[in-house]
């Protein structure tokens, strides 16, 4: 059934793309350049990672922020091709040439040599615990000083919170996935997790794990496209901007 019901979504979505940017692309046939999209007629090769509900190589859509790229790149006949890795992999095979680049990314994990698109999703960066914890938020530096936190390892969180995690670096675990970083929490191995709390509630529902509890909210994060800095990308990089942009229904 959820299959079926994601199906229909996709056709929703880039039905009610095409329909935006049929204009659009009637303005301009001359390439990427120009007052609106062209048909392009290629194909993007783009490395991800397993970040449900976000991006998925075994959800029906490939994730909700994928199936909102592929959505606008359908209109002008732009193929999507998405490859799944862990993610410190997927930022490494995207610096290869048969690839665009990788998303999705948080500003902070735009690496040098590559260039960030608009926003095409938000996230959120929130601390989480499990029922029964008696953890209370005051702020983050009390957090972090008087419990367990759990950190994903190879993410580039905000900087109050790196500085935070190297500052009282004795009371923080680092994990290498949101499923070892749910599992420890679920178990009470640690007292928080800093994460985005989306992510986290569709693994725990997934997982049958009913203990985990919202706390704070820190941030509003938005997900972008990374793009090899090159002169051909540059030139991607504008259309897909100019797509968001016609096609703007992502708010914080």
């Amino acid at each position: 059934m959820s299959k079926r019901v994601n199906s229909v979504a996709v056709v929703v979505c880039c039905l009610a793309l095409l329909g935006s940017v049929v204009f659009s692309v009637a303005r301009d046939n001359s390439g990427y350049g120009g007052s609106g999209p062209a048909k392009v007629n290629e194909s993007w090769r783009v490395a991800s990672l397993n970040w449900e509900p976000y991006s998925g190589a075994e959800m029906a859509t490939q994730g909700n922020a994928v199936q909102r790229l592929r959505c606008l790149l359908k209109a002008v006949d732009v193929q999507l091709l998405v490859e799944f890795y862990p993610w410190a992999r997927a930022q490494e095979f995207a610096k290869e040439p048969e690839f665009v680049g990788y998303f999705p990314a948080w500003p902070e994990e735009v690496q040098p040599g590559f260039l960030a698109s608009e926003p095409l999703a938000w996230s959120d960066v929130s601390v989480m615990t499990y029922a029964g914890s008696n953890v209370e938020w005051t702020d983050l530096e009390t957090l972090f000083k008087e419990q367990y936190v759990g950190l994903i390892r190879t993410y580039a969180y905000p900087e109050p919170v790196a500085r935070l995690a190297k500052q009282y670096a004795e009371n923080v675990t680092l994990l290498p996935s949101e499923t070892s970083l749910l599992k420890k929490l679920s178990r009470g191995h640690i007292s928080a997790a800093i994460t985005d709390s989306a992510v986290m509630q569709y693994l725990a529902e997934r997982m049958a794990l009913g203990n985990i509890k919202f706390l704070k909210e820190l941030k509003r994060k938005p997900l972008v496209m990374a793009f090899r800095d090159t002169p051909e990308n540059r030139k991607r990089l504008a259309l897909l901007n100019m797509l968001i942009t016609d096609n703007a229904s992502v708010s914080p």
